[in-house]
């Protein structure tokens, strides 16, 4: 089994969530999806949100980054009101504060690996993107996958590769929707520790979507969505560690 220390999280407020609601128009009339939402989570914390499936969490997570936009409510990212902002700022705001990991993994395939992490650096006009880059996939385990592109790697290395471009540019909060859920169990812990520990090397703050409780129980927090509605569940000691099962 592998423990995993938990990083002891800041006092600052990185994202904050509002009175945030959704409602869409389906055949039958408006639908509710998220109830008026509040949700506070400081710099280096780590929480994960759970329920079961069309329950609203990667609704939620899209507001969160705002990727969508909601029907009612306010979401304050790195001190910035995102639904004050056009879709262009937001995608800027987003660019400079927020990393992603996806089930899909979402890389380009035309791309190598190197050129897939290079990608947000040089988005940032950073000069040394390839040195960067190269270093991040050596520290995920792939300093010698460099030049191989995405349909060439497994699923693991994949994931691997999704981790390093989004942690390559620091930024203040990941938020990962489902990042085990196309990998076999013994894969997934790899991924899973890698992720916590970049987390608690670089102080990210993490919001993780699973179904999966045994992963959501390596958060400090975790919150439940229940027909559109949050709950905190539990909430862990700070100063305590996470264990990915056997």
């Amino acid at each position: 089994m592998t423990a995993i220390p938990v990083k002891v999280a800041s006092t600052e407020p990185v994202l904050t969530a509002s009175g945030l609601a959704k409602t869409v128009e389906d055949s039958s009339g408006p639908l509710t999806i998220l109830h008026k939402i509040d949700l506070t989570l400081l710099q280096g914390e780590t929480a994960a949100i759970v329920g079961a499936s069309g329950s609203g969490k990667s609704t939620l997570l899209s507001l969160l980054a705002g990727l969508d936009v909601p029907s009612a409510g306010e979401v304050v990212l790195c001190g910035q009101s995102l639904f004050d902002l056009d879709e262009d700022a937001r995608a800027i705001h987003r660019s400079l504060h927020v990393g992603f990991v996806f089930q899909s993994f979402q890389l380009l395939s035309h791309l190598t690996a190197l050129e897939n992490v290079m990608l947000p650096l040089e988005l940032r006009g950073v000069r040394d993107a390839r040195a960067q880059a190269e270093a991040m996939l050596a520290r995920v385990g792939l300093g010698g996958r460099l030049h191989h592109r995405p349909t060439t790697l497994s699923g693991g290395e994949q994931q691997r590769v999704a981790l390093a471009r989004a942690f390559v540019v620091r930024p203040q909060i990941l938020m990962a929707d489902e990042p085990t859920g196309s990998l076999d169990h013994a894969t997934g812990q790899t991924i899973m520790s890698l992720m916590f520990d970049l987390n608690r090397e670089q102080g990210t703050t993490l919001v993780l979507v699973t179904h999966d409780m045994q992963l959501a129980q390596l958060c400090q927090r975790i919150f439940r969505i229940d027909e559109g509605r949050l709950s905190e569940e539990a909430r862990r000691d700070q100063l305590g560690s996470g264990t990915i099962p056997a």
